[in-house]
């Protein structure tokens, strides 16, 4: 079994946002779904971190859902800034079983497990975007703190996913809310969506504070999901500070 991690899907199956207006997305669809079978296996689960549907309710992002759930593999969802269908955890749920999604799951405020890491995350925000005054970057920092520690209770490493990078601008501008919960966990890896064209050449892989921080939009890859390292465990040390 193995994990893999592609975000920022952008997914129009039944509406009108159609992604080939953009510089090489052309076919992007196509492109994911035969990357997607060539490489992942159903006993496989594949993370997606946000931005997976334009449709604007669970109706217009139907279609797009089906497609994702007839992929090969389990599929872990975390929301985007773009998912204004995903509304509250309840009716996903109902709208799971009326669709029959069987590999889906909606990560909030919580953790799964997959092979040997225990996936966790939230949806972030903008390191610049404080205009409320900071309220909502306060309320996404207690969702990842929350779901940090349903991960931790599984006894896996804690991978987090985020759709809003924790950096902006090569690193100088830093998302202080969010960056502080993950220096207060054993977090080895984050990976993080959000990014495109020209924004996203300037985050290639790089490590901080000891912890690994990768770009995985979908463009970015070239619409391959990236698979995810075999999890070291959570080191023995590890204090609450």
């Amino acid at each position: 079994m193995a994990v893999f991690a592609i975000g920022d899907t952008h997914l129009s199956l039944s509406c009108d946002k159609p992604m080939d207006v953009f510089p090489g997305w052309q076919d992007h669809a196509a492109r994911l779904e035969a990357n997607w079978r060539r490489l992942v296996k159903p006993e496989d689960t594949v993370v997606i971190p946000g931005d997976i549907s334009w449709g604007m309710d669970l109706a217009e992002a139907a279609a797009d859902l089906r497609f994702l759930d007839s992929l090969p593999g389990k599929k872990i969802l975390l929301k985007g800034n773009h998912d204004y269908w995903w509304v509250t955890m309840k009716k996903l749920q109902e709208a799971k079983e009326r669709l029959r999604l069987s590999s889906l799951t909606f990560l909030f405020n919580s953790a799964a497990a997959a092979e040997d890491v225990a996936v966790c995350g939230t949806r972030g925000w903008g390191a610049e975007e404080k205009a409320d005054g900071g309220k909502v970057i306060r309320r996404e920092a207690g969702r990842l703190r929350l779901s940090i520690e349903q991960a931790l209770m599984t006894g896996l490493e804690p991978v987090v996913f985020l759709h809003y990078p924790p950096f902006y601008d090569d690193g100088g501008s830093v998302c202080e809310e969010i960056y502080s919960v993950l220096l207060d966990y054993p977090i080895r890896r984050c990976y993080f969506g959000h990014l495109h064209g020209e924004k996203s050449g300037r985050y290639r892989k790089f490590t901080r504070d000891g912890i690994t921080f990768s770009l995985v939009s979908a463009d970015f890859l070239s619409f391959c999901p990236k698979r995810i390292e075999k999890s070291e465990g959570i080191p023995k040390n590890f204090k609450k500070q």
